[in-house]
């Protein structure tokens, strides 16, 4: 019967070859680290894109309310800085505006001159990542690879209409992603 035991493994009196050696607990070690990395690396992306997401969407529904802004009283709202219009949130699905989907970031309503178009006007919602003039420190960009050159005037942005950019006093080559061009 104890053989029997020792050959299905229930036989626990023989103590030789039990435990794992170094090397085996090193492996293993080795292949949870590995592992742990490709799950942190797909959660950290995954975060990224859920942010996007959001902004999208977030932008569109705020692009919806202008919309409708327009409708009822026949111009776009003035532009608003680092914030919405007042007035626009009782066109929104509620949620928590102006901030944006990123740690830090803002909505801002950009009604402006065109500058290189006297007389025609760019409207737009953009997405911004650092507070009024700086410093660049304090800017918290996505970690998205269209993000990496992002600087100080950046932002993701919704173009409504007219020549859109990251920012009126930076040219439209500017580092910047519009989100619906």
């Amino acid at each position: 019967m104890r053989e029997l035991k020792k050959r299905i493994g229930l036989d626990k009196s023989d103590k030789s070859g039990a435990g794992f050696t170094l090397i085996e607990l090193l492996i293993t070690l080795a292949i949870i680290g590995v592992l742990a990395t490709i799950v942190f690396l797909n959660v950290k992306n995954s975060r990224e894109n859920t942010y996007y997401s959001r902004a999208s969407w977030e932008t569109t529904e705020i692009a919806k309310a202008l919309w409708i802004y327009l409708q009822e009283y026949g111009d776009y709202p003035s532009d608003a800085n680092r914030g919405l219009p007042p007035g626009l949130e009782v066109y929104l699905p509620a949620g928590n505006w102006p901030d944006g989907p990123w740690p830090g970031s803002v909505y801002d309503w950009d009604n402006w001159d065109d500058p290189d178009q006297p007389g025609k006007k760019i409207y737009q919602i953009s997405l911004r990542f650092c507070p009024i003039g700086g410093p660049l420190s304090a800017c918290n960009f996505p970690k998205a690879s269209w993000a990496q050159n992002f600087n100080i005037n950046s932002a993701l942005y919704y173009c409504l209409s007219g020549s859109c950019r990251s920012h009126v006093a930076s040219p439209p080559s500017y580092p910047g992603k519009c989100i619906n061009c």
